[in-house]
Protein backbone atom coordinates (compact mmCIF):
# COMPACT_ATOMS: atom_id res chain seq x y z
CA UNK A 1 0.00 0.00 0.00
CA UNK A 2 1.60 3.86 -0.89
CA UNK A 3 2.28 5.82 1.53
CA UNK A 4 2.52 9.00 1.94
CA UNK A 5 4.71 11.05 3.54
CA UNK A 6 5.02 15.37 3.89
CA UNK A 7 8.34 16.57 3.81
CA UNK A 8 7.77 19.41 6.56
CA UNK A 9 9.84 22.14 8.33
CA UNK A 10 7.87 25.42 9.02
CA UNK A 11 11.45 27.05 9.34
CA UNK A 12 13.22 27.86 5.67
CA UNK A 13 16.35 26.91 4.76
CA UNK A 14 16.65 23.84 6.69
CA UNK A 15 16.98 21.07 3.93
CA UNK A 16 13.67 20.29 3.53
CA UNK A 17 13.52 20.19 0.01
CA UNK A 18 16.90 19.08 -0.50
CA UNK A 19 16.29 16.23 1.84
CA UNK A 20 12.63 15.34 -0.33
CA UNK A 21 14.99 15.56 -3.66
CA UNK A 22 17.61 13.13 -2.20
CA UNK A 23 15.83 10.71 -0.51
CA UNK A 24 12.92 10.74 -3.55
CA UNK A 25 15.94 9.65 -5.51
CA UNK A 26 17.87 7.51 -3.79
CA UNK A 27 14.22 5.35 -3.74
CA UNK A 28 13.93 5.49 -6.75
CA UNK A 29 17.80 4.45 -7.67
CA UNK A 30 16.93 0.96 -5.36
CA UNK A 31 13.97 0.57 -7.35
CA UNK A 32 10.64 2.04 -5.72
CA UNK A 33 8.12 3.84 -7.80
CA UNK A 34 8.20 7.32 -6.30
CA UNK A 35 6.15 10.38 -6.88
CA UNK A 36 7.23 13.74 -5.44
CA UNK A 37 4.60 16.52 -5.15
CA UNK A 38 6.12 19.93 -5.12
CA UNK A 39 3.62 21.93 -2.73
CA UNK A 40 5.85 25.11 -2.24
CA UNK A 41 5.84 28.42 -4.56
CA UNK A 42 9.19 29.12 -4.53
CA UNK A 43 9.42 25.62 -6.55
CA UNK A 44 12.41 24.53 -5.70
CA UNK A 45 12.26 20.61 -6.10
CA UNK A 46 11.03 21.68 -9.86
CA UNK A 47 14.41 23.34 -10.04
CA UNK A 48 16.25 20.27 -8.54
CA UNK A 49 15.40 17.84 -10.38
CA UNK A 50 16.00 20.07 -13.97
CA UNK A 51 11.88 20.63 -14.35
CA UNK A 52 10.61 23.27 -16.70
CA UNK A 53 7.64 25.23 -16.17
CA UNK A 54 4.97 23.19 -17.47
CA UNK A 55 1.64 23.88 -18.26
CA UNK A 56 0.06 21.47 -16.26
CA UNK A 57 1.17 21.25 -12.57
CA UNK A 58 0.28 21.37 -8.95
CA UNK A 59 -1.77 24.62 -8.96
CA UNK A 60 -3.96 23.85 -11.98
CA UNK A 61 -4.50 20.30 -10.41
CA UNK A 62 -5.58 21.77 -6.86
CA UNK A 63 -7.69 24.29 -8.81
CA UNK A 64 -9.69 21.46 -11.06
CA UNK A 65 -7.96 22.37 -14.26
CA UNK A 66 -6.21 19.56 -15.39
CA UNK A 67 -6.52 16.03 -13.88
CA UNK A 68 -3.51 13.98 -11.63
CA UNK A 69 -2.04 12.02 -14.45
CA UNK A 70 -1.94 15.00 -16.89
CA UNK A 71 -0.70 16.93 -13.79
CA UNK A 72 2.14 14.40 -13.15
CA UNK A 73 5.50 14.21 -15.43
CA UNK A 74 8.50 12.20 -15.86
CA UNK A 75 11.77 13.28 -14.85
CA UNK A 76 15.55 12.17 -15.71
CA UNK A 77 15.46 9.69 -12.66
CA UNK A 78 14.31 6.27 -13.55
CA UNK A 79 11.35 5.48 -11.30
CA UNK A 80 10.75 9.06 -9.92
CA UNK A 81 7.92 11.31 -11.13
CA UNK A 82 6.91 15.07 -10.34
CA UNK A 83 4.08 17.13 -9.93
CA UNK A 84 5.67 20.35 -10.22
CA UNK A 85 5.08 23.63 -8.77
CA UNK A 86 4.92 27.00 -10.49
CA UNK A 87 4.47 30.81 -8.80
CA UNK A 88 1.41 30.71 -9.38
CA UNK A 89 0.59 28.20 -6.20
CA UNK A 90 0.96 31.29 -3.75
CA UNK A 91 -2.73 32.14 -4.74
CA UNK A 92 -4.13 29.19 -4.14
CA UNK A 93 -4.76 29.74 -0.52
CA UNK A 94 -7.26 32.46 -0.85
CA UNK A 95 -8.67 31.06 -3.85
CA UNK A 96 -9.25 27.45 -1.45
CA UNK A 97 -10.74 30.24 1.46
CA UNK A 98 -14.55 29.93 0.55
CA UNK A 99 -14.52 25.97 -0.80
CA UNK A 100 -16.08 23.64 1.31
CA UNK A 101 -13.78 21.27 2.80
CA UNK A 102 -10.71 23.61 1.81
CA UNK A 103 -8.36 21.64 4.26
CA UNK A 104 -8.50 18.06 2.40
CA UNK A 105 -8.43 19.42 -1.47
CA UNK A 106 -5.35 17.95 -2.40
CA UNK A 107 -6.53 14.34 -0.56
CA UNK A 108 -9.76 14.06 -2.01
CA UNK A 109 -8.21 14.85 -5.51
CA UNK A 110 -5.67 12.35 -5.02
CA UNK A 111 -7.23 9.82 -3.79
CA UNK A 112 -7.49 6.37 -5.51
CA UNK A 113 -4.80 7.94 -7.74
CA UNK A 114 -2.25 6.46 -6.11
CA UNK A 115 -2.07 2.70 -6.77
CA UNK A 116 1.13 3.41 -9.48
CA UNK A 117 3.89 4.36 -6.56
CA UNK A 118 5.08 2.86 -3.07
CA UNK A 119 6.13 6.52 -1.73
CA UNK A 120 4.63 9.49 -2.32
CA UNK A 121 6.55 12.49 -0.57
CA UNK A 122 5.40 16.54 -0.60
CA UNK A 123 8.01 19.19 -0.07
CA UNK A 124 5.97 21.45 2.01
CA UNK A 125 6.19 25.20 2.07
CA UNK A 126 7.92 26.87 5.00
CA UNK A 127 5.14 28.00 6.70
CA UNK A 128 1.66 26.93 8.57
CA UNK A 129 -0.55 27.75 6.22
CA UNK A 130 -3.69 26.10 3.97
CA UNK A 131 -0.93 24.36 1.43
CA UNK A 132 0.69 22.49 4.56
CA UNK A 133 -2.38 21.36 6.59
CA UNK A 134 -3.74 20.27 2.94
CA UNK A 135 -0.72 18.36 2.40
CA UNK A 136 -0.69 16.90 6.68
CA UNK A 137 -4.29 16.04 5.75
CA UNK A 138 -3.19 14.04 2.70
CA UNK A 139 -0.52 12.15 4.43
CA UNK A 140 0.01 9.52 6.60
CA UNK A 141 3.66 10.49 7.93
CA UNK A 142 5.18 13.53 8.72
CA UNK A 143 9.41 13.49 8.03
CA UNK A 144 11.36 16.73 9.40
CA UNK A 145 14.95 17.73 8.57
CA UNK A 146 16.15 19.97 11.17
CA UNK A 147 19.39 21.68 10.55
CA UNK A 148 21.84 21.56 13.29
CA UNK A 149 21.47 25.27 14.59
CA UNK A 150 19.86 26.20 17.12
CA UNK A 151 16.97 28.58 15.82
CA UNK A 152 15.91 25.22 13.72
CA UNK A 153 15.71 23.90 17.13
CA UNK A 154 13.02 26.63 18.54
CA UNK A 155 11.37 26.12 15.10
CA UNK A 156 11.18 22.50 15.78
CA UNK A 157 8.99 22.62 19.19
CA UNK A 158 6.19 24.75 17.36
CA UNK A 159 5.79 22.72 14.41
CA UNK A 160 5.32 19.32 16.86
CA UNK A 161 2.54 21.08 18.73
CA UNK A 162 0.80 22.10 15.14
CA UNK A 163 1.38 18.01 14.17
CA UNK A 164 0.10 17.95 17.26
CA UNK A 165 -3.28 20.11 17.03
CA UNK A 166 -3.24 18.95 13.04
CA UNK A 167 -3.49 14.69 14.49
CA UNK A 168 -6.31 15.91 16.83
CA UNK A 169 -8.34 18.06 14.43
CA UNK A 170 -8.00 17.26 11.13
CA UNK A 171 -6.26 13.78 10.33
CA UNK A 172 -5.76 11.03 13.54
CA UNK A 173 -3.89 8.88 11.49
CA UNK A 174 -1.18 10.65 11.19
CA UNK A 175 2.39 9.87 12.21
CA UNK A 176 5.54 11.30 12.66
CA UNK A 177 8.47 9.32 10.28
CA UNK A 178 11.22 10.45 11.74
CA UNK A 179 13.70 14.15 12.33
CA UNK A 180 16.33 14.49 9.63
CA UNK A 181 19.34 16.14 11.51
CA UNK A 182 20.94 17.98 8.18
CA UNK A 183 23.82 20.51 7.56
CA UNK A 184 25.39 18.27 10.64
CA UNK A 185 29.09 19.25 11.04
CA UNK A 186 30.78 17.02 13.30
CA UNK A 187 33.60 19.75 14.12
CA UNK A 188 31.00 21.75 15.22
CA UNK A 189 30.57 21.88 18.49
CA UNK A 190 26.97 23.52 18.33
CA UNK A 191 25.84 20.24 15.79
CA UNK A 192 26.73 17.73 18.54
CA UNK A 193 25.44 19.64 21.42
CA UNK A 194 21.84 20.04 19.05
CA UNK A 195 21.93 16.50 18.12
CA UNK A 196 22.10 15.52 22.04
CA UNK A 197 19.69 17.63 22.71
CA UNK A 198 16.99 16.54 20.39
CA UNK A 199 18.11 12.67 21.19
CA UNK A 200 17.57 12.62 24.59
CA UNK A 201 14.03 14.45 23.57
CA UNK A 202 12.75 12.51 21.26
CA UNK A 203 14.68 9.54 21.21
CA UNK A 204 13.71 6.70 18.45
CA UNK A 205 11.74 9.37 16.58
CA UNK A 206 15.51 10.88 15.76
CA UNK A 207 16.74 9.32 12.36
CA UNK A 208 20.34 7.92 13.22
CA UNK A 209 21.41 8.99 9.80
CA UNK A 210 22.33 12.61 10.09
CA UNK A 211 22.97 14.35 6.65
CA UNK A 212 26.67 16.15 6.36
CA UNK A 213 27.38 19.82 5.67
CA UNK A 214 28.77 18.83 2.29
CA UNK A 215 29.03 21.38 -0.80
CA UNK A 216 28.71 18.77 -3.41
CA UNK A 217 24.97 18.61 -2.11
CA UNK A 218 24.82 22.61 -1.81
CA UNK A 219 25.76 22.35 -5.82
CA UNK A 220 23.78 19.69 -7.13
CA UNK A 221 20.33 21.77 -7.82
CA UNK A 222 22.42 24.42 -9.46
CA UNK A 223 22.74 21.92 -12.14
CA UNK A 224 18.95 20.01 -11.48
CA UNK A 225 20.14 16.97 -10.11
CA UNK A 226 20.08 14.85 -6.95
CA UNK A 227 23.62 14.38 -5.46
CA UNK A 228 23.26 11.10 -6.19
CA UNK A 229 23.50 11.75 -9.67
CA UNK A 230 25.60 14.34 -9.40
CA UNK A 231 28.56 12.84 -7.46
CA UNK A 232 27.67 9.14 -6.79
CA UNK A 233 30.98 8.95 -4.36
CA UNK A 234 30.49 12.36 -2.06
CA UNK A 235 29.96 11.80 1.88
CA UNK A 236 26.14 13.51 0.93
CA UNK A 237 25.51 10.91 -1.32
CA UNK A 238 26.19 8.15 0.69
CA UNK A 239 24.31 9.85 3.63
CA UNK A 240 21.42 10.30 1.41
CA UNK A 241 21.45 6.58 0.66
CA UNK A 242 21.45 5.39 4.09
CA UNK A 243 18.72 7.87 5.49
CA UNK A 244 17.12 5.41 2.76
CA UNK A 245 17.79 2.47 3.75
CA UNK A 246 16.67 3.38 6.89
CA UNK A 247 13.77 5.07 6.41
CA UNK A 248 12.94 2.01 4.28
CA UNK A 249 13.28 -0.22 7.35
CA UNK A 250 11.47 1.94 9.95
CA UNK A 251 8.37 2.50 7.33
CA UNK A 252 8.48 -1.36 6.88
CA UNK A 253 7.98 -2.20 10.77
CA UNK A 254 5.02 0.66 10.74
CA UNK A 255 3.31 -0.83 8.44
CA UNK A 256 3.81 -4.67 9.43
CA UNK A 257 3.15 -3.85 13.70
CA UNK A 258 0.99 -0.76 12.54
CA UNK A 259 3.23 0.91 15.58
CA UNK A 260 3.39 4.37 16.25
CA UNK A 261 6.77 5.75 16.57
Amino acid sequence: MVQVVAVSNQKGGVGKTTTAINLSASLAAAGYRILLIDLDPQRNASVGLSSPIAQENVYTFLSGINDFSSSVHDTFVPNLRLMPSTINLSAIELELTSQKDREYVLKSRMHDMLDDYDFVFIDCPPSFGLLSLNAWNASSFVLIPLQCEYYALEGLVLLLNNILKIKKTFNKKLLISGVVLTMYEKRNVLSREIEIDVRKNLGEKVYKTVIPRNVKIAESPSHGKPVLFYDFKSPGTIAYLELAREFLKKHQIMEDNNEHI
